[in-house]
């Protein structure tokens, strides 16, 4: 029996909370799934209590029962001073691992560990995935995990499926020639990402487009896809992927959805490139290509630890300037900026979008 100072429960709506006080705090994080979102956490405070880590979650499902809430995360933390037992679980995600040294030879973070995955199972994730330090990759091998790729001394990337990336590498379609690959989140698709997917094409016998195919964007995966197949139906040479859970995703590289340091981000990034290099390795792709980025933090980061990674493995990055229409640089967040005004901006955006993606936003009369 663990001897908890204080219980506190945030309940969130796409933001992380973090409260470090006392000898031992267990904070529980849930982004919670509703119609709206809203800016700020509503915070219940537990008196004294007596918890192992299985009464955690069975007080989390308690809490959202009744009310129609479906959660999609959940964090568990206990802390101390400076180092403690740290878990944390998003969607399928485990990560963030360590134990106090007041508490180590206890098992505590076998039991903690296993309890969660059974709790994600009873969720109906069977397949789950983890970051850790590279030196705790023995413990977690105990526990049934499999090593996709690391950044060395930093961060170690696993799953509890002994051939799971194996298997998805063997689902891609295979091409011919010289090969590429875009990773792209197109959100939405604009003219700029019909260039870049263009000149990869002309440059190329075969072009391998993966789409970010998590949900955390503003248009959904399904309509991502849509208007990426339907803006590129005329290059024959293409062939697309999904990333599932292994490139561009909450689970690799949450810092590209989520604000985060610049030094967790490069870490972050350097990891998804070693996965993307076990994924060139396997179709053959010898380039990739990005668009040069004179806005995002985050996406020059990723840019950068591309630049410096890929050539070490073979890899060529090809950093294609950005386009532009009426002297403006067309990129997604310009869309979704226009689109977010209240006055009209048809004769804007039809500048910067491909027919197919006008069409589409035009009948969904997101465009006014």
């Amino acid at each position: 029996m663990l001897r908890i100072k204080e219980i506190r429960l945030l309940l969130c709506f796409g933001h992380r909370y973090r409260q470090l006080r006392g000898d031992a705090v267990i904070e529980l994080h849930l982004n919670v799934i509703a119609a709206e979102r809203l800016d700020v956490g509503v915070e219940v405070d537990l008196a004294l209590v007596d918890v192992e880590a299985v009464l955690l979650f069975n007080l989390l499902r308690n809490l959202l029962c009744g009310d129609g809430a479906e959660q999609s995360a959940a964090l568990a933390r206990l802390c101390g001073d400076a180092d403690g037992l740290v878990l944390q679980s998003f969607r399928n995600t485990l990560r963030c691992f360590a134990v106090d040294g007041a508490h180590r030879g206890e098992g505590l973070l076998n039991t903690v560990v296993s309890h969660l995955v059974e709790y994600q199972y009873g969720r109906g994730n069977c397949h789950l995935l983890l970051h850790t330090k590279c030196c705790n990759l023995p413990v977690f091998r105990d526990l049934g995990f499999h090593e996709i790729a690391r950044v060395e001394g930093q961060v170690v990337f696993l799953e509890n499926r002994p051939h799971g990336f194996e298997s998805y590498l063997s689902r891609l379609q295979r091409g011919h020639g010289r090969q590429a690959a875009i990773v792209m989140n197109a959100n939405p698709f604009t003219l700029g990402h019909r260039r870049l997917v263009e000149t990869a094409c002309r440059e190329n016998d075969t072009v391998h487009l993966f789409l970010v195919s998590e949900d955390v964007s503003q248009f959904s995966f399904s309509v991502r896809k849509q208007l990426v197949v339907q803006g590129t139906r005329d290059l024959h040479n293409l062939i697309f992927h999904e990333t599932g859970s292994y490139l561009i995703s909450t689970a690799v590289f949450p810092s590209y959805f989520f604000p985060s340091s610049e030094a967790i981000t490069q870490i972050q990034a350097a990891l998804d490139c070693k996965v993307f290099l076990r994924i060139a390795q396997a179709l053959d792709v010898t380039s990739r290509y990005v668009g040069q980025e004179p806005f995002s933090p985050t996406t020059a980061v990723y840019n950068e630890m591309l630049r410096r990674i890929l050539p070490e493995h073979g890899v060529t990055l090809r950093e294609i300037p950005r386009f532009s229409a009426d002297n403006t640089v067309i990129s997604a967040s310009k869309v979704r900026s226009l689109l977010s005004e209240p006055q009209s901006q048809a004769s804007r955006l039809i500048k910067l979008l491909p027919p197919t993606t006008y069409q589409y936003l035009t009948g969904a009369h997101l465009i006014k």
